[in-house]
């Protein structure tokens, strides 16, 4: 049986695939993140082992290396092992990284998509990140990138209409300061904390104010012209 790779999608657990559940039913190790709502843990058998492997900001409980080696040694045991990672495996989940591990022990794999917060967490709340006219394009990036890098991927010269971070709190100063280099300071950010939850909240700034707001993680940053349709859409003055 293969590893399966599983997304658990943005944080409500009802927007976890059919798939996913599916899969789920039939766990023997089950290797969860903190992001993976653990509602979702309730699908897999309760004689199924759990194993929690951290991945919280600043908080890892395990060392990626130690999450791969873990995947590989549960693989050589047991025939049903998923690894559920919140959002989506491939976006800024290193789900590329567990599978390298896999594939260099010659171990089969299958990956099961998962709801990304980027996409997820605005747009259960109405918040259209493309709309005819004034977002026809979008990007999203990471707001913490490997320190380990000998040199940085992050710009921040993006074109894109709507530019949305994942993981960008703890560096939010920073990065703004950067972007302000090539977008206006009085463009419109938001924060959405906690999307999809119950107690998800989102605060309005801009460039050059939103790092001076309270933002509690996780949370991601919406920048862009659309954040005026969504404050539109919802009566917000």
């Amino acid at each position: 049986m293969p590893v399966y790779l599983i997304g658990a999608g943005p944080g409500d657990p009802d927007l976890i695939t059919l798939k996913a559940v599916k899969v789920l039913n039939k766990a023997d190790v089950l290797l969860y993140d903190y992001l993976s709502n653990e509602e979702i843990l309730k699908h897999a058998p309760e004689d199924a082992k759990r194993v929690y492997v951290g991945k919280k900001a600043g908080e890892h409980y395990k060392t990626q290396d130690e999450i791969n080696q873990l995947i590989i040694e549960e693989a050589k045991k047991n025939e049903n092992v998923i690894r559920l990672k919140g959002g989506d495996p491939f976006v800024f989940g290193r789900g590329g990284e567990e599978l390298l591990a896999l594939a260099k022990e010659n171990i089969d794999f299958e990956v099961i998509p998962g709801v990304t917060s980027a996409i997820g967490a605005p747009t259960s709340m109405g918040f259209p990140i493309t709309h005819r006219a004034v977002a026809t394009s979008f990007t999203v990036v990471t707001g913490h990138e490997d320190p380990t890098k000998k040199d940085k991927q992050v710009k921040w010269d993006y074109t894109a209409d709507t530019l949305i971070i994942l993981m960008g709190i703890g560096n939010i100063k920073e990065n703004t300061s950067e972007i302000m280099n090539y977008r206006d300071p009085k463009t419109p950010v938001c924060a959405i904390e906690s999307g999809t939850l119950q107690n998800e909240r989102v605060v309005f700034g801009t460039l050059e104010t939103i790092a001076d707001k309270e933002i509690n993680t996780p949370a991601i940053l919406v920048i862009g012209n659309v954040i005026d349709v969504f404050k539109e859409i919802k009566g917000i003055k």
